[in-house]
């Protein structure tokens, strides 16, 4: 991508409406474009055919599709794919691919960092820093630009970085892929998940109705503080007092991610804790097995006490489910994600 030239790609029709006439196109020619970045996917603004010589030639002296293909893939034994994406001189992304062991589904982890500052004791992300937001073209390049992209069923805001924390870029990402004149997509295939930014979370329960998933992992404050710093300022007691005053009884779902520790939060304890904090919220619990990263006290538990923990759950009242793992083989599974090692080696700049 040309740092001189702006990105065609993230722009709204209006955007491209002030791009017509800034360089002399009629005013229709808005739509042209943006079939042309979000439906056709093309990479080059030579290849908008439907668009005069002289107007492609025009629009090339000042701005560029905006798309960068991934510099590095990586395929686990069950399928997943890990891709690097460079983010100009900010460093790099990884993104994952899932598809379903069936065949039924295919889901695409985007990341909305470089790095994070959130810097939970159980994620590796967390631990590489904070560098920079990406903008709305860079995380809907992770969208378009892997192979499978014409196959993704799903998109999840999972990777790296908090989304909340870079809420404007986030939501332009999710207006374009969910716009009729963009990607098309129904909210319901996209989840965006948070430690619980309380400004961007505001936003994103009054301005989108995609899927929302809160990254929880202990229902006791003073237990989460302990995992995630974050909870001094995006406390879960606000947070579920904010939650109760939507609605998640019709399209959009609402879930909450809890990564289980052996003798951290797996307790009865803590599952008596959860059903009282989940009372009057329509949701579900998605339990995940902990990934040892390195230099981190924590120790996951088997699949007996993951089992155990669920069903008590359920019997309370309490949907829940336990999400298999993918990915662990090539380090992208949940918690996971990271570009300190190659940055280490030299291999991104």
């Amino acid at each position: 991508m040309d740092g001189t030239k702006t990105p065609l790609l993230g722009l709204t029709l209006d955007e491209l409406k002030q791009v017509a006439a800034r360089v002399g196109m009629p005013a229709f020619a808005a739509k042209q474009m943006a079939q042309w970045l979000y439906v056709k996917r093309v990479t080059t603004i030579g290849q908008m055919t439907n668009l005069s010589l002289r107007h492609r030639e025009a629009l090339e002296q000042e701005y560029e599709v905006g798309r960068e293909a991934p510099i590095e893939a990586v395929r686990s034994v069950d399928g997943t794919v890990k891709y690097l994406f460079q983010v100009g001189t900010a460093g790099a992304v990884e993104s994952v691919y899932i598809p379903a062991e069936d065949g039924s589904r295919a889901t695409l982890c985007v990341s909305s960092q470089v790095g994070c500052k959130m810097n939970c004791l159980f994620c590796m992300t967390g631990k590489q820093g904070f560098t920079a937001h990406l903008t709305a073209a860079q995380i809907l390049n992770q969208v378009l630009s892997i192979p499978e992209s014409e196959s993704l069923t799903n998109v999840v805001l999972m990777g790296m970085g908090e989304p909340f924390d870079n809420i404007g870029h986030v939501l332009r990402a999710l207006t374009l892929m969910t716009a009729d004149y963009g990607l098309a997509w129904s909210p319901k295939r996209i989840t965006v998940s948070t430690v619980g930014v309380m400004k961007g979370l505001r936003r994103f329960l009054d301005e989108s109705d995609c899927h929302l998933a809160i990254s929880l992992h202990n229902p006791f404050p003073k237990e989460r503080l302990q995992l995630m710093p974050a909870e001094k300022a995006c406390s879960i007691t606000e947070m579920m007092d904010l939650l109760r005053r939507y609605d998640f009884t019709h399209q959009r779902r609402l879930s909450f991610e809890y990564i289980v520790f052996r003798g951290v939060n797996d307790t009865e304890a803590h599952a008596q804790e959860l059903v009282r904090l989940m009372k009057g919220v329509e949701c579900r619990i998605n339990l995940i097995r902990f990934h040892a990263i390195p230099g981190v006290p924590l120790e996951g538990v088997d699949m007996e006490a993951m089992t155990a923990f669920r069903d008590y759950l359920t019997r309370h009242g309490v949907f829940t489910t336990i999400r298999a793992s993918r990915g662990e083989d090539i380090w992208a599974a949940c918690g996971m994600l990271s570009t300190m090692r190659k940055e280490e080696r030299g291999g991104i700049r």
